[in-house]
């Protein structure tokens, strides 16, 4: 009986810098999204902040998933 393993996502080591980056800014309130320049109050914005920059770094980071479609 073999087991199947479940993929994880695997991020470079850049990317959890820079997503550890995010989360200190997010704690010290001086973190920003955007053109606007507004503050992020939440983790999970941070955190979609910190992937989008390593993106644009060319680092490695997994696909964006797919958006699920309402039936």
């Amino acid at each position: 009986m073999s087991t199947a393993k479940k993929s994880t996502r695997k991020y470079s080591k850049g990317t959890q810098k820079e997503v550890k980056n995010e989360m200190h800014r997010l704690k010290k309130g001086t973190a920003k999204s955007g053109k606007s320049g507004a503050s992020v109050k939440s983790k999970k914005q941070a955190i979609a902040i910190a992937l989008s920059k390593a993106r644009k770094k060319g680092m490695k980071v997994p696909k964006k998933a797919a958006a699920k479609k309402k039936t």
